[in-house]
């Protein structure tokens, strides 16, 4: 590919569908709702009538204790997209995207029932099962759910965004190659090549 055709390339992709710019957002997301889950989700006063000092902070890995396996998922996808295939682009995004449904709905059952969420964590600290207590959600499940909404949506343009992408399949490699593929070199295809023994320049 001519250093002009590189350049008309570069210029008529979407900043959107650029694999460094997806594959950086998807694992941003993803460690965002990961991290997320390490904070505190649900604050929690055994004793309602507040005669006491007896306060639990239930963190969202014990409140919603799917959504860390799930962010953890979402990040392993975002992360294979950046070396998979076109076949194998469209089973990332449905993987991703159920992830970022299962995100969705656990955060969401945290903010709707605090209560029932926190269950385990009450009977754990006081050994009465189905105790009352005053409880309150935190914003880190509103996070959760906005991280895993923008989640989907990468999920959602990944097959069409990886149109504009090199493959990265040694077959394909050899038929095309660094200089003889479709799209721009970004930082992604750059560090395939040198591990490829290529030269991206």
């Amino acid at each position: 590919m001519s250093t002009e055709s590189a350049a008309s390339s570069a210029a008529t992709t979407p900043r959107w569908a650029r694999k460094s710019t997806l594959v950086l957002a998807m694992t941003v997301l993803a460690l965002l709702v990961f991290g997320a889950t390490t904070q505190t989700w649900i604050e929690v006063q055994l004793d309602p009538n507040g005669a006491s000092n007896s306060n639990l902070h239930v963190q969202g890995n014990k409140a919603a204790t799917a959504v860390t396996a799930l962010a953890l998922v979402a990040l392993a996808g975002g992360l294979a997209a950046s070396i998979a295939g076109k076949i194998a682009r469209w089973v990332i995004a449905a993987i991703i995207g159920l992830s970022a449904v299962g995100i969705i709905l656990a955060a969401i059952t945290v903010v709707v029932d605090p209560l029932g969420a926190a269950q385990g964590s009450i009977a754990a600290a006081t050994g009465i099962s189905g105790g009352q207590a005053s409880v309150t959600a935190t914003a880190f499940p509103i996070l959760a759910i906005v991280a895993g909404a923008l989640l989907a949506v990468c999920a959602a343009v990944l097959p069409a965004a990886g149109r504009h992408w090199k493959s990265r399949t040694k077959y394909d490699a050899r038929a095309g190659g660094p200089q003889g593929g479709n799209g721009p070199v970004d930082e992604i295809d750059s560090w395939d090549s040198l591990s490829r023994g290529e030269d991206p320049t």
